[in-house]
């Protein structure tokens, strides 16, 4: 029995070592910079003002010419070549021109390149020589799943001292990511090698999704099997933990000793990051549910809110359905939004956000014995944030069902089953240390994530030597 251990590890830690060092220094940079996004200020301050005198269509007849008959969300938004309505639903995002109903999709790279030139002047970037440099499905910063509903991309290069370049999604012509040189040549050392995110193989994300979960599924049996070698290994001399190896294998042994419960978490962690759904639930609405929250509404609903007009400083206007009504929020500033609903008085400042009420009448129909919506603590151990800051996020408990809302916008953000919550811990505390009492002392959790990974990595370079050694006689005898 203890021969196969030995063998197993022998072999499965040659196969595996250099990927053990390839996580532990790759998280380290992925703690610090993250992978390529838009995020919510840089979208948001990339809009221009509406101009309402290009709009004489209703939104429910940009609903029609969409084509999106399940639409739940419509955006009015103001692109360089004019106003458009953004119809979105589970199957997709339309854009549809404000103006005449006609289709609003970006085919060409000039009207790409006009887009991008007003975006980057209201975020004032600087973009003196901005130019289109592709258009295509996938490249290495656009694979993630998201972008599917707007792809193909064009990715236009501004030409500043940043490097930046900003993608614009073909179905909707906006500004859906930005990345800048610095980011990417960190996330080449960080969450490309640590996702193992090649875009030939991240392109397909089945194929991706196989792959890594079984290359991680491995790792994890050959630290599961080095740490039975490792505890079985242990020698007292004097009182004192001892090797009974010498050089490189005694390193490998006792730094091993030290590092155990943090690799075997780490590793485990790592695995079930690549769960989705096969031992854990995966947080997302059933189709029962979805049809609840998600149920298309009568658009002609909508009318009635073009009354109080808009306002002149507002950036984007949605109309969403919640609860069986259709709501109308303005965005004025990235912080600021009115909120209105037909027949009643708009909500500004602090209460323009959906109330209890309204979310409890939701979340009643998606469980049984749900109790009150209460306002969720920033430093829950279960934490759920706005997209827009300060904007508050309600949680209605149905018994073990937990569900999320954000009274911004009426999303659910998060639907809590036990399953869920099993695997906040054992996934993201183990492998981000977001553990409440670490996020409230953030250069804390700093030190001790680049110390274990250091730790990590410092064990993973010994079993590189050992196994580089073991692998080169072998091939010599």
């Amino acid at each position: 029995m203890m021969g196969a251990i030995v063998l197993s590890h022998r072999w499965l830690g040659i196969a595996f070592c250099l990927l053990f060092a390839m996580w532990f220094a790759s998280g380290i940079v992925m703690h610090f910079v993250p992978f390529p996004s838009l995020t919510e200020a840089e979208r948001f301050a990339g809009l221009a003002p509406l101009d309402r005198g290009g709009t004489t269509i209703s939104v429910a007849d940009a609903v029609a010419a969409s084509g999106i008959t399940d639409g739940t969300r419509v955006r009015l938004i103001q692109r360089s070549d004019g106003p458009v309505y953004v119809v979105s639903g589970p199957a997709g995002s339309r854009a549809v021109r404000a103006s005449d109903r006609g289709d609003a999709s970006v085919t060409s790279a000039d009207v790409a390149l006009t887009i991008v030139q007003g975006y980057s002047r209201q975020r004032g970037l600087d973009a003196p020589r901005a130019a289109i440099v592709a258009r295509s499905d996938h490249d290495q910063w656009s694979v993630p799943n998201g972008f599917d509903r707007h792809r193909p991309l064009f990715r236009a290069a501004l030409g500043d001292a940043p490097g930046t370049e900003v993608y614009v999604s073909s179905l909707t012509g906006e500004v859906v990511l930005d990345t800048t040189r610095s980011e990417r040549a960190w996330n080449w050392a960080g969450s490309v090698l640590h996702w193992i995110y090649p875009t030939v193989l991240r392109s397909s994300w089945a194929v991706w999704d196989r792959v890594v979960w079984t290359l991680s599924l491995l790792a994890l049996i050959a630290a599961l099997l080095g740490a039975v070698l490792g505890i079985v290994r242990i020698r007292f001399r004097k009182g004192q933990i001892s090797s009974p190896y010498r050089g490189w294998h005694a390193l490998h042994h006792l730094i091993g000793l030290a590092a155990t419960l943090f690799v075997l978490s780490w590793i485990f962690s790592g695995w079930l990051s690549m769960d989705h759904g096969r031992l854990f639930s995966r947080g997302q609405l059933t189709p029962t549910e979805a049809g609840v929250v998600d149920a298309a509404p009568d658009w002609r609903d909508a009318s009635p809110l073009d009354l109080p007009p808009i306002s002149p400083s507002a950036r984007e206007v949605e109309w969403f359905a919640f609860g069986g009504r259709v709501y109308r929020r303005d965005r004025l500033a990235l912080g600021h939004q009115t909120l209105i609903r037909a027949g009643d008085a708009p909500r500004d400042g602090q209460a323009a956000y959906l109330d209890t009420q309204e979310i409890g009448d939701l979340t009643a129909r998606l469980g049984a014995g749900c109790a009150a919506p209460f306002l969720l603590a920033g430093n829950d151990d279960y934490p759920a944030q706005s997209a827009i800051p300060g904007a508050p996020v309600y949680r209605t408990t149905c018994g073990d069902l937990w569900f999320d809302v954000d009274a911004a916008d009426g999303k659910v953000l998060q639907r809590l089953d036990p399953s869920r919550r099993v695997y906040r811990w054992l996934y993201s505390a183990l492998h981000t240390l977001d553990f409440p009492i670490l996020l409230a002392h953030a250069r804390l959790r700093d030190a001790l994530i680049v110390s274990l990974c250091t730790l990590g990595l410092m064990f993973s370079i010994t079993g590189v030597v050992i196994g580089w050694r073991r692998l080169r006689a072998s091939l010599a005898s």
